[in-house]
């Protein structure tokens, strides 16, 4: 994984905002908030920085549920729904 060092300073976790760390072995930028941890894959050297698709590390709970279900909620009123799905 070839990262610019630059853009690994400005890229910040999108649930919680912290900091993201590398992870060479899993080709991963992972966020170094412990409550959040979420581990965001990287694709031909290409952040995918979307909390939908984010991997969640085991035993991690926190702020991320809340900003995947937020996510869940606003990217189904982005596409016409106008109720936010009950997945409980």
């Amino acid at each position: 994984m070839n990262l610019n060092p630059q853009l690994l300073e400005i890229l910040a976790c999108p649930a919680c905002k912290s900091p993201l760390e590398v992870d060479d072995e899993a080709s991963e930028l992972v966020c170094t908030n412990t409550e959040c941890g979420l581990a965001y894959s990287v694709r031909d050297d290409i952040p995918v920085l979307l909390v939908d698709e984010a991997r969640k590390p085991a035993g991690a709970e926190g702020p991320a549920d809340e900003a995947t279900r937020s996510a869940t909620a606003a990217s189904g009123e982005r596409m016409g729904n106008s109720e936010p799905s009950s997945d409980a």
